[in-house]
């Protein structure tokens, strides 16, 4: 079952189990403050990307599907058989569509934190940034911010050498984890309008 309400929020597995202090305690190096500054030029340059993505949670359940991603604003992740659910965002919420049932519902998109990488430009250095730590190849930032569910920390590990985003993982308050791995992508494609399309016939339904 595709644990809903943690994947609206957020944008890497995050190299510490814990959650970290809610503000980052100490000042970025030199090195670091370069480093996010070239992430977010390079990949604000990327106006559409497709893949795919594997999903998995706490104890080990496993999800696969697709993504389309169109800056600023716009991203679905449309989930493999037998699941009839999706997410798309349209810029004004991020709505998790039933096709099965023929619902909706949504939640409004300046209360998730993925939107500090769908925007028009990414500035990592203006979100809440509560850790970072790196090895040889990655980089991970974590950055924390308020959501219709409490306080949820999103892990983003880019590779250092590409400076794409590889992996990501959400942490909701009661600490369960949901980690997404990012493989076969192709960069500046075209994606149909349709793909982010909404059925406005679709029934409004509340979050379970």
């Amino acid at each position: 079952m595709i644990r809903r309400n943690v994947l609206l929020l957020g944008l890497g597995a995050v190299l510490a189990t814990t959650f970290p202090a809610l503000a980052l305690d100490r000042a970025l190096t030199p090195e670091e403050t370069q480093l996010i500054q070239q992430i977010g030029a390079h990949n604000s340059a990327i106006r559409t990307m497709a893949g795919r993505f594997l999903q998995v949670d706490s104890q080990g359940g496993r999800t696969e599907g697709t993504f389309f991603l169109e800056r600023p604003n716009k991203v679905r992740f449309r989930y493999n058989p037998p699941s009839r659910e999706e997410i798309i965002s349209v810029g004004r919420g991020f709505y998790v569509i039933n096709r099965k049932d023929q619902t909706q519902y949504a939640y409004p998109q300046d209360r998730i934190p993925l939107r500090n990488f769908l925007g028009d430009k990414i500035d990592l250095l203006t979100a809440n940034i509560v850790d970072v730590t790196s090895s040889d190849a990655y980089m991970a930032v974590t950055i924390s911010d308020d959501t219709p569910i409490g306080v949820v920390q999103v892990g983003l590990i880019f590779d250092k050498q590409t400076l794409d985003l590889a992996q990501w993982t959400l942490t909701e308050p009661s600490g369960a984890e949901l980690t997404f791995s990012l493989y076969d992508i192709q960069k500046d494609v075209q994606i149909p309008k349709s793909y982010f399309y909404i059925d406005p016939t679709y029934k409004a339904v509340q979050p379970k």
